[in-house]
């Protein structure tokens, strides 16, 4: 992770939709300073139901990602003492579920040292480190010390030092030796250490980065201290000059399913040039032999960040990583839903930042060639069968936009529906709108482009920065001539699944309270919608 800067973003497709924009926006909310108001009263008609968000103050990238004796431990950037970055620290929140949150005392504090930055934990169930015993194995977190003046060290140098608890995370001491990893000379750019066990070695692995080379070090460690240099991983003729590569995480998942077709995935967060514009993060799929990790399908030099692996492809997705110690050794993720474009100036108080819901991820062969889906977890699918749905079978719209009736409002909620675009130009529904239909987030298909979009040029405040970009576009072609879609709909937040996780789109939105009308609609020719399972979770 890293202070905020400015950054620049990609402009969006332009249609005539998005032309309308400011007037909307503008109406929907009169006079305009009332909304910039929102930024210093309390706004809690867009905090996250379903989503983690601190009881207030600036949160950022997690952190510590871990699950041990049925909890899962979230870490994360967090300043103490104010909405705004600074004094980083790690707040901690647990859950039994990966919905429901508990919010905890913050766990590692900034010191007149140091700040702590991100990093990892896992369970040293071996007592390698000998911090615990056999019987009471520790959590060891290696983080990234950034050091202020008055250190030993020049102020703003980065490097990993050791923290670790007895007490099931509940409290941290750090290590008497710190830092435990540090380049030679010092770096102000190195940073982030993701940790794991590598079985088929019997030791432990670390992927860290030097930001601002682009650069993925990996090394090797017995106890959790010393720790051995082993490879780095770059790209030739990296395309993004002026980006960093942040936020590290290597591990292996079966390809279509098939254990004995183990494949290697490194997600590297980067920001800016991310798909969306802004901070993103992107993956790559290949082998690792315990030493070094080779990429399978590398893009030539110059490429559109198009051409890249994207595990989102919204504006609010970033930071990136995997829960270690994960129940049956799946890949569960979680990112920060937010982005460095904008983050500071997000109109919500007293709190800023929180997470995307966390994801299931798995490795299936898409066009010929290894990539990720991603899905919401299991507990969010059991708790979404459990509660009554609005049902309708089928609904045919022919060159028109549909109000749903009112069972089907809401803003909080889980929407499941099958499109077929027929003969319409572009189909796709419309979510947290206004009854005047000045307001809404439109999320729709273009079958001459094959492209899935989120427009949010209307969502609501869209003009607290001119760096909230409006629409997000993946490419997407139909399967069997239809288009599956799953949209989870929070106070201030969309994410979109689509072809069942093949691709996704997270991104925030700032309604109006009674904003909770949905809309469907076709421009252009006919659409069938069918299957639709309206669910309200607020």
């Amino acid at each position: 992770m890293q202070a905020p800067q400015h950054r620049f973003f990609r402009p969006p497709v332009l249609s005539s939709w998005l032309f309308a924009a400011l007037a909307a926006t503008v109406a929907a909310c009169a006079p305009p300073s009332s909304c910039f108001a929102a930024s210093t009263a309390d706004t809690p008609q867009w905090r996250s139901a379903l989503h983690y968000t601190p009881q207030r103050n600036w949160m950022n990238d997690p952190n510590g990602l871990v699950y041990y004796k049925g909890l899962y431990h979230l870490f994360y950037q967090y300043n103490p003492h104010g909405n705004f970055w600074g004094d980083m620290s790690w707040g901690h929140a647990t859950s039994h579920d990966l919905i429901h949150w508990e919010e905890h005392a913050v766990a590692l504090p900034a010191n007149q040292s140091e700040e702590i930055f991100s990093g990892s934990v896992v369970v040293d169930a071996r007592n390698t480190s000998g911090f615990g015993t056999a019987k009471t194995p520790p959590l060891v977190a290696l983080y990234t010390s950034v050091y202020k003046a008055g250190s030993r060290h020049e102020a703003g140098v980065q490097a990993q030092s050791v923290a670790y608890s007895t007490d099931d995370g509940v409290t941290w001491r750090q290590y008497a030796h710190n830092p435990v990893l540090t380049l030679s000379p010092e770096s102000k750019q190195f940073r982030d250490p993701k940790v794991s066990w590598f079985a088929p070695g019997g030791y432990w692995l670390m992927a860290t980065v030097v930001a601002d080379a682009h650069v993925v070090k990996f090394y090797r460690s017995d106890n959790l201290i010393d720790w051995t240099f082993l490879s780095d991983f770059t790209l030739p003729n990296v395309p993004h000059r002026g980006a960093l590569w942040e936020m590290p995480d290597l591990f292996a998942l079966p390809l279509d399913g098939d254990p004995s077709r183990l494949k290697w995935v490194m997600i590297v967060n980067v920001n800016p040039w991310s798909i969306a514009g802004g901070s993103g993060a992107m993956y790559f799929v290949g082998q690792f032999d315990g030493t070094r990790f080779v990429a399978d399908d590398v893009a030539p030099a110059g490429s559109d960040p198009a051409r890249y692996h994207w595990l989102d492809h919204g504006a609010d997705y970033y930071a990136a990583g995997t829960f270690s110690n994960a129940p049956s050794g799946k890949a569960v993720t979680i990112g920060w839903m937010s982005n460095w474009d904008y983050a500071s100036h997000v109109p919500t108080a007293p709190w800023k930042g929180a997470m995307a819901l966390p994801r299931e991820l798995a490795l299936k062969t898409i066009d010929g060639r290894p990539q990720l889906i991603s899905v919401p977890p299991p507990s969010y699918v059991s708790m979404v069968k459990q509660l009554p749905a609005t049902r309708i079978d089928a609904i045919d719209v022919s060159s028109a936009t549909r109000d749903l009736a009112r069972p089907a409002r809401g803003s909080v909620q889980n929407i499941r529906m099958t499109i077929r675009p027929d003969t319409a130009q572009r189909v796709g529904l419309i979510v947290r709108a206004s009854a005047s239909g000045d307001v809404g987030t439109r999320i729709f298909y273009d079958t001459r482009m094959q492209t899935l979009i989120v427009d949010r040029s209307r969502s609501g405040n869209t003009w607290f920065s001119g760096a909230f970009s409006k629409a997000h576009i993946v490419n997407l072609p139909l399967n069997d001539g239809r288009l599956d879609l799953q949209v989870v709909i929070d106070r201030n937040s969309v994410e979109v699944f689509a072809d069942r996780g093949r691709a996704v789109v997270t991104d925030l939105i700032f309604p109006a309270a009674g904003d909770n009308h949905v809309r469907v609609f076709a421009e252009g020719g006919d659409a069938r919608f069918s299957d639709v399972a309206i669910t309200d979770i607020d």
